[in-house]
Order: structure tokens, then sequence, then C-alpha cells
């Protein structure tokens, strides 16, 4: 997929750790010459093989892989931290790979700030020094300092907790911290390597679930490195997955999800948690709903081989449920036999969130935000999709495999 207008594009980049990485290692990987065999022959590590993807303005973009994919390699080439061997990186419309020093330290310092795994945190600093400290480096006034990082910590959600220092807080806080210096220096473009992986599951949890909230607020184009499948598919706009230092696809979480390009792709689908990753509009149905001024006579004819009907106010919004025994006899209108309790969700809900809900029995109403009604969900169908997807994995992961 091509991106307009790029914030970051990465284009052709090799990246082979040794002596002399542009000689014989570089040629025997543009043969195609596995890495292991290059460094067998010449002791030369491939970190990267000609690598190349484009993140858009404003997008989670996560570079997945297992140990050893190239995936921490490929996110130090962006800033620079590793020197590429060939190809170039783009940021913002800078060719950073030609910039002499100064200008780099000045772009990484304007365009770009980064988020450790092992939070790297001054243990002699209070918190609220430690967030305003790339500020310090720039050179920026003490004062708009401490706004700046006392804004970042509200962010987090440590207000409060400026003045204490790195060892009085949890992990889980200490990793708020060093997010929040990442957005106290208020760059367009963070990069995130493995920041949440230190992490126990139920925090790792509750910090992606606040980076995709303060995300939807500040709309931050973000590089997101981890070795998690599911945390990638989660927290991706689109998702990069990598082996051996080469790129093997890039797509959206539902469409690396639903069409895996390769048997080490496919492998993976096996093991995701689908309801975290397809969303309600995946098994919505159109419906057409009765109205709350219709009578039962009209609501017998309309239900036809209909088990279920919603009622929708003049507004269009759901204000009950009735069934076929509900209008089966009698007659008055619709209003008196409608069941007011029932289950509703929006589009963009994660199946898994509506499992609980599914089990009422009842159809779920999807309404938009307006709540306005869009479209029904059944409890079977969340089933036969969750099945189609697992059996499409698994075809594909026997077909790439032959």
């Amino acid at each position: 997929m091509s991106v307009q207008n790029p914030s970051v594009e990465v284009s052709g980049v090799t990246k082979i750790f040794g002596a002399n990485p542009r000689g014989k290692p570089l040629a025997m990987m543009q043969a195609g010459v596995p890495k292991e065999e290059i460094f067998s022959e010449t002791g030369h590590v491939v970190g990267v093989a000609d690598v190349t993807f484009q993140v858009a303005e404003g997008e989670i973009f996560v570079i997945m892989g297992l140990s050893g994919s190239g995936k921490s390699t490929a996110i130090r080439l962006v800033n620079r931290l590793i020197e590429p061997t060939t190809g170039k990186v783009t940021v913002e419309g800078v060719d950073i790979t030609s910039l002499s020093t100064s200008p780099l330290k000045k772009t990484r310092r304007d365009k770009m700030a980064m988020v450790f795994q092992h939070f790297a945190l001054f243990p002699h600093r209070t918190v609220q020094d430690n967030v305003a400290y790339g500020l310090k480096v720039r050179k920026v006034h003490k004062q708009k300092r401490s706004r700046s990082a006392e804004q970042a910590l509200s962010l987090v959600g440590l207000e409060g907790w400026g003045k204490n220092y790195p060892h009085e807080l949890s992990g889980g806080m200490q990793q708020r911290v060093g997010l929040a210096r990442a957005l106290a220096s208020d760059t367009p473009i963070l990069l995130m390597d493995e920041a949440f992986s230190a992490l126990d599951p139920l925090i790792r949890r509750q910090m992606q679930d606040e980076l995709l909230d303060i995300q939807s607020r500040l709309k931050k184009t973000i590089l997101f490195i981890t070795h998690d499948l599911n945390e990638a598919l989660r927290v991706g706009t689109r998702v990069c997955i990598m082996k051996d230092g080469a790129v093997v696809q890039v797509g959206t979480p539902i469409e690396i999800l639903t069409d895996p390009q390769s048997a080490y792709v496919a492998e993976f689908m096996r093991d995701v948690d689908q309801g975290r990753v397809l969303d309600v509009q995946s098994v919505l149905r159109r419906t057409t709903p009765l109205r709350l001024e219709d009578d039962l006579a009209m609501a017998r004819a309309r239900m036809e081989d209909r088990a279920t009907l919603f009622v929708v106010d003049m507004n269009g919004r759901p204000v009950g449920i009735v069934t076929r025994r509900d209008v089966g006899r009698g007659a008055g209108g619709v209003a008196s036999v409608m069941t007011k309790d029932f289950p509703r969700c929006h589009p963009q809900d994660k199946l898994s969130d509506i499992y609980e809900s599914c089990r009422s029995g009842l159809p779920l109403a999807v309404v938009d935000d307006r709540q306005v009604l869009v479209g029904r969900v059944n409890g079977l169908d969340v089933l036969a999709e969750l099945g189609k997807i697992q059996a499409l994995a698994e075809e594909r992961s026997q077909v790439t495999a032959e």
C-alpha cells in the first residue's frame, strides 16, 4: 500500500554489521544467500535486508517480529542511531541518511522522541525533571519545561506525582513517565521500542489502552515495536511483520488476519485472539425496524420469517425489540408489547467486547455515535465469523507451506 506524503519513508534499507559490510556480505545478500550462510562465510550479521515501508501521518505503525527479526534495528535506522549500509530514510520530507552530525541531532530533537523498554529514567532526578529532560537539552525555559511536564504527566494519568523519584513508582508508573517524557518533547513522531514488554499482562493492557486514548487526542505518528502479535493487532493502524531481517507482510490488522500472505504469517494467526481484532462491522447485518407508532397488524405483516425486530423512535434510535410471539395476536401498538431491555453496541466495538451481551439470546442493536440504529448482530453470526477466519488461516497455512 502506497501512502501519500508519508511522515516516515524507509526505502530499500539494508544494515549489515561487520568490518566490511558493503563488500562480499552485501553481494551475497543481494544474491539471495540466507543470513546464516552469510554469517558463516563472512562473519557479518544481516540486521535488516532491503526493508521498505511507509508510515502515514497520525497512524500507529507497528513493526512486529520475533527475536532476531530485525524490528529493533529497523526503528533505530529511522533516527539513525544505527547507520544504514544501503538505502534511504526520509522523515517529514528530509533525507536523514544524508545529514551531517549537527542537523541530524536537530532533526532528532525536533522531530522524534523515543520510548524504551526499560524506561531509561534518571534515578537521581524527580519524575517531573525526568519528563522535562528533553526540553532542558533543547534549552527551553524552565517555566515552560515545568508546564509541559505537568501537562504530559496529566495525559498519562500521573498528575501529582512530579515531585516523586522513579524508585517510588511501580513498573507501570515508570513506563508512564517514559511515555510522558516523549509526549512533553512535543515531537510529531514517537518511536516506541518494546515499550510495554517489561510489564505484566494486566498493566501492559492498561498501557495499551492509555496509548490508544492518548493517540485519539494527539494524533501522533507512532512507530511501535513489539514481539507480541496480539499487541500488534490491538494497537496498530497497520502492522509490518518481519522475519530474518526482511519484511514479510504489511497490512491492517484485519487484512493480516483474514489474508495472510505466507505460511509464516498464517502460522501466527492460529494463536491470535481473533475477537480482539475483528469488529462488529464485520458481522453487522442491515435491518429495517418497526416504528414506535406502528400497530401490531403492521408488525405481523413485517415480521414474515424474522424472529425479532427492533423498534425505533422518530429519530431512528432503538427503544425496544419485539418477537414474533409478542405480535402474534391482539391489537394495539407495538409499544404495548415491546421489550425495552435489549443489548446494543457500536460498529467499531471488537467482537470480544460483545461476547457477554450475545448470551442474552437477543440480537444486539448496532448504533452509531448519535445512537441511531444502523444494523443488528446475531450471536450465531459472531461464532460463524470466528470459525470462518480460523478455517481460512489453517487453509492458507497448509497451501503456502506446500
